[in-house]
């Protein structure tokens, strides 16, 4: 068996080794990694990297992503502090949780990694995943905080279908870009209009239009125009739920000459959904009795909500979404601090082992 792993010799490795555009290099490494310490991880067919240990109960998981946002950014460190694309989002979490697999014994329970390839884009792995387990430990950057819940987030459409006309008579068409005035309302309103009640961590949901095009010359009128729209849910709303309703809200709202389709992006997978996690949970409390700060809403939709709705859920990890001087993950001054990678393989290790 090689020396004892090193959380922060294998963070640098990982943050030096780009995942933007494809996982595999990043995926050979943990692979080997693995490997070198004893363990058979199995590459499944979805491009998850599974590895256990221990075959009792409970079962826990330890879930991250291999994958990162572009651009890549390239590695740097200046004392305590690592800068790179994935510094925290989320090499530094794989880091501290791949180091706390290799550290538990498992005597009695089970303990599962299992990596996902593609947690920024379409989530086909976490999708994939089957696990039975009784926790999960998601790793993102939270601070060190124990995340119990998280908002949902959808993306849609709003396609209005007019008729074309010549601008000089507008009245002999149905304009489509004039309607969008009438379905912005409805985004506007749709919340007020139902008495949608603030979640008592997460706070209100939100409904935010991001893009609109129509119409295709400048003496036409527009027999076509797109809203898209972003939806960022709090428990209990669902997909099926929040799309039917917000259908018929901008159906009501839009004149009845022009023809409305209300519907979700194409997506392969099913929509990141809002979760939460009751904090007396084993798995919640373990985090918190090692060190884990208080528990708190996570402030980005993660993999996390498919696996809430099978087992309590913690969101966990060294670094965070943004600092005071701005946002940090996803952005080109991403980072992390080396001893708070260290602290978090610290602490989820103590939980594990008070745990499995």
């Amino acid at each position: 068996m090689p020396d004892s792993f090193s959380v922060l010799d294998f963070h640098e490795r990982a943050v030096r080794t780009p995942s933007h555009e494809d996982v595999e290099e990043m995926r050979e490494l943990l692979v080997e990694t693995l490997r070198e310490r004893g363990h058979d991880p199995e590459v499944d067919d979805a491009g998850n990297v599974l590895a256990s240990k221990g075959r009792g109960e409970p079962h826990v998981v330890l879930n991250t992503h291999i994958d990162t946002v572009p651009p890549h950014v390239e590695f740097a460190r200046d004392g305590d502090v690592v800068e790179g694309r994935g510094a925290c989002d989320a090499k530094g979490p794989l880091a501290a949780l791949l180091a706390a697999f290799f550290a538990v014994d498992a005597d009695e329970g089970k303990v599962t990694l299992a990596i996902t390839p593609d947690e920024e884009t379409d989530s086909m792995g976490a999708a994939a995943l089957d696990l039975d387990a009784d926790g999960f430990i998601v790793g993102e950057p939270t601070d060190l905080d124990a995340c119990t819940s998280a908002r949902g987030r959808f993306q849609g459409t709003v396609e209005l279908a007019g008729e074309g006309a010549h601008a000089a008579e507008p009245e002999t068409g149905a304009n489509a870009v004039a309607a969008a005035e009438h379905a912005l309302e409805a985004v506007r309103t749709y919340d007020a209009s139902r008495g949608a009640a603030e979640h008592p961590e997460l706070g209100p949901p939100t409904l935010t239009p991001t893009r609109i095009a129509g119409g295709d010359a400048a003496n036409r009128v527009p027999d076509d125009c797109t809203i898209v729209f972003d939806r960022r849910t709090v428990p209990p709303e669902t997909q099926t739920e929040f799309f039917d309703s917000f259908a018929a809200h901008v159906r009501d709202a839009v004149p009845e000459h022009v023809v409305v389709a209300v519907g979700p992006a194409e997506r392969e997978t099913p929509f990141l959904e809002a979760f939460d996690t009751a904090d007396d949970s084993a798995v919640v409390e373990a985090l918190v009795d090692a060190g884990a700060g208080s528990p708190r809403p996570f402030g980005a939709a993660t993999e996390a909500s498919y696996f809430a709705v099978d087992a309590p859920t913690v969101v966990f990890g060294p670094g965070v979404l943004a600092d005071d001087e701005g946002p940090v993950a996803h952005a080109q001054r991403e980072y992390v601090n080396r001893s708070d990678v260290e602290r978090a393989a610290e602490i989820v290790t103590a939980a594990l082992d008070s745990v499995v």
